[in-house]
């Protein structure tokens, strides 16, 4: 079951059929406002929905029935076959996990290895940030949440990714330092889809502040400049008086 917030919200279900033609029945929560809606106050996806998006994407698992393949509006996925990996999106594996069909297998990105040379990277190069997946913070706290038990050396692998968060974290705010009324932006590459979320409203509204601080100071100046005999632009024109004839 997918849930973005709470059981109360309107629910529908979603027919799916396998190879066989018989119907596999998924149940999913949604909102009143569609997830790729922006918050009409804020202006930003609530974590959340930024999470609801991540569980589209695909990840392994190891299942431990048999059953036909799923044909979904994202595609085709299975067969099923005990011991047999195959890949899912991860909300399907939440589904299974939590019903005991499956193990989920962790992804490379979220090993002890992988995540100490990326933390190593971080540190190096302070002005940069180092290429992760655009939603590692939702979907490993899905995985923690979820599939803990399937997370070789979870507790280091969690402090890990805390100790990555915190790295990008303070490098995402020595980036805004850096805009100023000189400069109207900032080079941050390589940002999760947590991250943009996170800065999203204190970057848009304070670029929008220093446009329009920027036009105020233009507009005093291209209005001086229009006056008759002001600078560069020579005497004013004498204007031409007709005389009627007597």
């Amino acid at each position: 079951m997918r849930r973005l917030h709470s059981a109360s919200q309107k629910r529908r279900w979603c027919f799916l059929t396998d190879a066989g033609g018989q119907p596999y029945q998924k149940q999913a929560s949604v909102t009143p406002k569609m997830v790729t809606q922006f918050s009409a106050k804020s202006g930003h996806f609530l974590p959340s929905e930024v999470e609801f998006q991540a569980e589209d994407e695909l990840i392994d698992i190891i299942p431990n029935f048999r059953l036909d393949a799923l044909y979904m509006i994202k595609g085709e996925f299975g067969p099923f076959r005990p011991q047999i990996p195959t890949t899912v999106p991860i909300w399907l594996a939440v589904l299974l996990k939590k019903r005991g069909k499956c193990s989920i297998q962790l992804p490379e990105w979220m090993s002890v290895d992988e995540l100490t040379s990326v933390i190593g990277r971080e540190q190096e190069y302070a002005a940069e940030f180092q290429p992760v997946h655009y939603h590692y913070i939702e979907i490993s706290e899905i995985l923690f949440d979820c599939a803990l038990n399937d997370i070789p050396n979870s507790y280091k692998v969690r402090a890990l990714v805390e100790d990555l968060r915190e790295v990008r974290y303070g490098k995402i705010q020595d980036g805004l330092k850096t805009v100023d009324n000189r400069q109207s932006a900032a080079k941050l590459n390589n940002l999760s889809a947590m991250e943009v979320n996170m800065i999203r409203p204190f970057f848009t509204q304070a670029l929008a502040k220093f446009y329009r601080l920027g036009e105020r100071d233009v507009e005093p100046q291209s209005q001086a400049s229009q006056r008759p005999g002001a600078a560069g632009t020579g005497p004013a024109p004498q204007q031409r008086v007709l005389r009627r004839p007597r």
